[in-house]
């Protein structure tokens, strides 16, 4: 099937769905990177993603799922089939009596600062995070001591066969950077929390004083995708890239920050192969320094 002739199929299904051919993934990821998706769909809700799915499988179309594309490298070839985005038309979030309902597209930064302005505690944490909250929940997104696991209560995800499902999670559903929505390829499209109420009024002091330790200690200045690496264990991924001598590194327009060793940032003009070129260079002198070998956290697609 022609892409012409798939585009017409979808927009039958999806009658007003922002459907829209060639788009540089470029525009649509914080690295600034990644070469064009053949056609994209920026779903309103899961019933959407679901028919969207089916759709393309019935016409043998490859699917890819993303949320903001803020953990992401695309490759410069771009991406071959549907790219579908979870993102800000589906970002709508209830709040009652400590519990919280938001939809996958929801900007994690936006959940945690609402929720303290309705008395609640317990996200703080989450406030630099750049990901949606369908991203956060697949890979337990976290950060001073805080994680997706520690706050979620229910999850609503797509299965492999489309249908959509609420799940009850327990904190084994859950590991360092990774969940079984992540690991079974399901989709995530609501999520549901329960909030303690901020009872001493700390948590806004909370939330300023991670904020402030971000715009300290990260290039936030520049596009990256946050943590280049996972943190390996018994160990920090940025400590031990400096300790190889490898702030400042440099591969066409991509650098090791200088300012924080865990991040990897697009100077200007970078592409994704200068980003992948570093990051295994990266990954080559610190095994060779200190025999730990890092294993990437951004997530990597398309076509060289």
């Amino acid at each position: 099937m022609t892409l012409e002739a798939f585009e017409q199929e979808l927009r039958a299904a999806l009658p007003g769905a922002r459907i829209e051919p060639n788009v540089p993934m470029a525009k649509h990821t914080t690295f600034r990177v990644g070469g064009p998706a053949d056609m994209m769909l920026f779903v309103r809700s899961g019933q959407e993603i679901a028919a969207a799915r089916t759709l393309c499988r019935q016409e043998g179309f490859p699917c890819t799922v993303i949320g903001n594309g803020s953990n992401l490298v695309v490759r410069d070839g771009g991406i071959r089939g549907l790219v579908i985005q979870i993102g800000d038309a589906m970002n709508r979030c209830k709040f009652r009596s400590g519990r919280v309902r938001a939809e996958a597209g929801l900007r994690l930064t936006t959940l945690s600062r609402d929720a303290i302005q309705k008395g609640m505690a317990s996200l703080e944490f989450a406030g630099g995070i750049p990901g949606t909250v369908g991203g956060a929940v697949c890979m337990n997104a976290g950060a001073y001591g805080g994680e997706m696991k520690d706050v979620l209560t229910a999850v609503t995800y797509l299965d492999e066969n489309d249908q959509l499902v609420r799940r009850e999670v327990t904190a084994e559903d859950f590991g360092y950077r990774t969940s079984i929505f992540m690991e079974r390829g399901w989709i995530v499209t609501e999520a549901e929390f329960l909030l303690p109420f901020d009872t001493d009024g700390q948590a806004r002091v909370r939330y300023d004083a991670f904020s402030a330790r971000r715009r300290e200690k990260q290039p936030l200045s520049w596009p990256s995708a946050g943590s280049t690496f996972k943190r390996p264990e018994g160990h920090y991924a940025g400590t031990l890239i400096e300790g190889a001598g490898l702030k400042g590194l440099t591969v066409g327009g991509a650098q090791v920050s200088e300012l924080h060793a865990g991040f990897i940032i697009n100077r200007g003009g970078a592409t994704a192969k200068d980003i992948l070129s570093l990051i295994a260079l990266v990954q080559e002198r610190v095994f060779a320094n200190s025999g730990v070998r890092l294993e990437p956290e951004v997530r990597i697609l398309g076509e060289d």
